[in-house]
This record gives structure tokens, sequence and C-alpha cells, in this order.
């Protein structure tokens, strides 16, 4: 089922966003972390786009909240530069030379945005959220997309 949503959400994406579509290996994770969901999704609206999303969990981290400090500096290591995210409870980086964004919050504070309306995360990346909430396993999601160059 997974599978199939993902082939769909990357089929969707089609060959005119293909060269503004960043891809997973881009996504510059912390040492004891490991994706256990990931997804291509895209807007065709006025300013169209592609994403991807992912649910990575680190085992050896104590909670979410020390993946997520973990992750931000690690990215300030590799001289990705700090930012706010889309919502109050969300953090981003902007890669060297701007041509990456990615967006983090630990698994937790993204669901209640997701719940309340604040962003959209694909369906397969909401419920992995909750699967990993739920197994109390300290999770964050992330979304790496183009960034402004």
């Amino acid at each position: 089922m997974a599978l199939a949503v993902a082939a769909l959400s990357t089929a969707a994406c089609g060959q005119s966003a293909s060269s503004r579509t960043p891809v997973l290996s881009a996504v510059p994770l912390a040492g004891g972390m490991r994706i256990v969901a990931h997804v291509r999704r895209c807007d065709r609206g006025t300013n169209p786009y592609c994403a991807v999303q992912l649910v990575v969990v680190g085992g050896r981290y104590r909670d979410s909240a020390a993946v997520l400090d973990t992750e931000k500096r690690h990215l300030t290591r590799l001289g990705w530069s700090s930012g706010t995210g889309d919502t109050g409870q969300e953090l981003s980086a902007d890669s060297p030379g701007h041509k990456l964004r990615l967006i983090y919050a630990t698994a937790d504070n993204d669901l209640e945005g997701i719940d309340l309306g604040w962003i959209e995360r694909s369906p397969v990346i909401a419920h992995a959220l909750s699967n990993e909430m739920f197994d109390r396993a300290s999770a964050i999601s992330l979304m790496l997309e183009t960034g402004s160059s």
C-alpha cells in the first residue's frame, strides 16, 4: 500500500517539475538516524514544486527533541544556515548556496500541525509519524525542497 501511494505521488510530479525536485540522497542526516518512511510529493499550483518528505528515527537518542537538536547541530557543521519553518514549531535550514531547504520538526509537533491544518504531509508520512510516536520512538519529520537559488 505504501509503495503504491509513493509511486502515485512520484508519478504526479511530472517531468516538468523534475529539474526542481530534490532527491532523498541530498538529505544530510546525522549519525545514528534511519529513514523509516519517505515519499516525493508535488504541488502543481501557481508555484509548482516537488519535495521529499520523510520520517527519521534516532534509536540511540532519548527523545525526539534530542534527535531534532542533533540534526540541527549536524546541519550547522555542514554549513547549512538555520531559519524558521512554516509554523512556529518547525525549524528550517538552507544549504550552502541556498539550492535546498530542509524543514524539520519533532513527530508530535508535525502531527499537531497536520491535525490543525497548519501543514500538509503525505498520508504515508502522517501514518508513519503516528506509528513512531505511539511506539515511543525518537522520531522527527523532514521535508526537503528546492531552495530559492
